[in-house]
């Protein structure tokens, strides 16, 4: 069973059982400790997965932390669980307090069903405010599944989630804004609006509320034209497609959840060697390109993943284009010799593989 079998299935049983969890521990074991299981812990090892785990926090001593998973002899995540009846808002105080005593470079807040996923992108060793990522398994999304993925222990790799983190933090917490405001558009929001050659008068509260039903019923509006359109759009395509060979070429091209984490995973390699935000990406429709300075003649490397055939291409230092082999994304690590060695060729910096 694939692992979004595994969790489709166990996220469809949490309806019929979360009302019989009264309690913290009830919570820990019927719905946290699987979820961890199915990620490829071992929740009975104390070893990988320790119950109770102590953290100390300045002069109180004897301070846990509900789990901690530990991976070559290192603590890699805290978890901080509390019953599936509790809301998380009033609780990330204390798994902050217990962020910066441990090497763990990233904690985990949840109920049970929601995940919030937290790290130190502000400043070194204290924990965001703010999670880079939040999963409510009773409104699972494609991307949530992907983005789990990166938390297996197969597939952990601290420099991997850490590249994708940061678009991941601010991207969630845009949608979260614009979700809010075309929901009950603000006061400051409406303003903005009528200031774009709208309303030339005051601004008063009294217009402000005037418009605010207009402001919303004209986002609905747009978003339903906006939905019509691509569907249009698309059955035009497709219409097309079979009608014409002549199809501009980008617009077939889907960039796929697997090429942006090939993406992420060669900024995490490079960033030891090199400013990541010269690092960009050009989708094709034959292969997924990294470029340096956003170059097509600075290209890094070429990345294909049909179906049948899975390869990176990274010219060698005489510009020879060799093919490696990949079975799985992951498998980009095992070039970052090669991927380090291009990217010189563009710095002209020496440097070598740590």
């Amino acid at each position: 069973m694939t692992f979004e079998e595994q969790i489709r299935n166990f996220t469809a049983k949490i309806d019929n059982i979360k009302g019989k969890l009264d309690t913290e521990e009830a919570t820990k074991t019927s719905l946290i400790m699987p979820f961890f299981q199915m990620l490829g812990y071992d929740i009975f090892n104390p070893n990988e997965f320790m119950p109770e785990y102590i953290a100390d926090v300045g002069i109180k001593k004897g301070e846990k932390v509900d789990y901690a998973i530990i991976l070559d002899n290192e603590v890699s995540i805290l978890i901080e669980a509390k019953s599936v009846n509790e809301k998380l808002e009033k609780h990330d105080s204390q798994l902050f307090r217990y962020f910066g005593t441990s090497k763990a470079k990233f904690a985990i807040l949840t109920n049970g069903i929601i995940y919030k996923f937290y790290t130190d992108l502000e400043k070194t060793n204290v924990m965001d405010a703010a999670p880079f990522l939040e999963i409510n398994l009773e409104d699972l999304k494609d991307n949530d599944i992907q983005e789990l993925k990166k938390f297996q222990k197969d597939n952990f790799n601290v420099n991997y989630i850490l590249s994708a983190a940061s678009d991941l933090k601010y991207l969630s917490q845009i949608k979260k804004v614009l979700k809010e405001e075309f929901n009950n558009p603000s006061d400051d929001f409406i303003k903005l609006i009528l200031n774009k050659d709208i309303y030339d008068g005051l601004k008063t509260q009294t217009i402000v509320d005037k418009y605010r039903p207009l402001v919303k019923k004209s986002i609905n509006y747009y978003i339903n034209d906006l939905i019509n359109e691509r569907l249009q759009s698309a059955m035009k395509k497709d219409d097309d497609i079979e009608k014409s060979d002549n199809i501009d070429e980008e617009d077939l091209i889907v960039t796929t959840m697997e090429e942006m984490d090939a993406y992420y995973i060669v900024k995490s390699i490079l960033s030891e060697y090199c400013d990541i935000n010269k690092v960009y990406y050009k989708d094709t429709i034959s292969y997924f390109g990294i470029l340096y300075d956003n170059k097509v003649t600075k290209w890094i490397c070429r990345i294909y993943l049909k179906e049948n055939v899975r390869y990176i291409v990274i010219p060698d230092k005489d510009k020879n284009e060799i093919r490696y082999d990949i079975n799985k994304i992951n498998d980009i690590y095992k070039f970052k010799t090669q991927l380090i060695e291009r990217m010189n060729s563009f710095t002209k910096t020496l440097v070598t593989n740590k």
